[in-house]
């Protein structure tokens, strides 16, 4: 289960290994040492889920901790389902120094060989039961990862250009992590957002 430290893990001054080492050189086994048991933890996790998720689900890409000149800033997984493997379309799940998320994203990295494009991504904007999810919140994808959302209700859902996407989600606040079993959880956040997930797709 995610406790408030795992997310106060990314509560440093800097990152890049380059910095840490003129500034912070004393700190850096101890930053090292807490972001592996944090991952392992968050790694545990994001299994944990993909075993309650089951099929149609792929296996889970879970970012590792550090990309060799810096920690990261945040933990990063995603879901699709096998079938869509390779689409840019993901389920994803983030912890970062304010909340864990679990939100219906673009994943930009992804596009070039993606076999849907951005307008088809956009498509569950035309789905989208206001209703069903008033407990959701809705942002520009271009939006930071720390900015408070509106909720889905207040939300108007109007592209700003042609590369415009939005994200739809949920969110646990960092002083309420341990309060919620965070595999349930980020499960059934997960299963909730697929009628959307699957609209990308028609």
């Amino acid at each position: 289960m995610l406790t408030p430290q795992h997310s106060r893990l990314f509560d440093i001054p800097f990152y890049q290994f380059a910095q840490l080492k003129k500034y912070q050189p004393e700190a850096i086994p101890k930053i090292k040492a807490d972001y592996k048991a944090a991952w392992q933890d968050w790694q545990t996790l994001i299994k944990q889920v993909a075993a309650d998720l089951g099929s149609p689900f792929a296996p889970p890409h879970i970012e590792r901790w550090c990309n060799g000149w810096q920690v990261r800033a945040h933990f990063f997984a995603y879901f699709k389902y096998a079938q869509y493997s390779d689409a840019a379309a993901i389920l994803s799940v983030l912890l970062n120094r304010r909340r864990l998320t679990v939100s219906l994203d673009w994943h930009c990295y992804k596009a070039a060989i993606s076999p849907i494009a951005l307008p088809q991504y956009n498509q569950w904007l035309d789905t989208l039961d206001r209703e069903r999810y008033a407990a959701f919140e809705l942002w520009h994808g271009a939006q930071s990862e720390y900015a408070d959302y509106p909720a889905v209700a207040d939300a108007p859902a109007e592209l700003a250009d042609d590369k415009d996407f939005f994200c739809i989600g949920r969110h646990i606040e960092r002083d309420d992590l341990g309060k919620t079993d965070s595999a349930a959880w980020i499960a059934q956040t997960i299963r909730e957002l697929l009628p959307l997930y699957e609209a990308c797709f028609r």
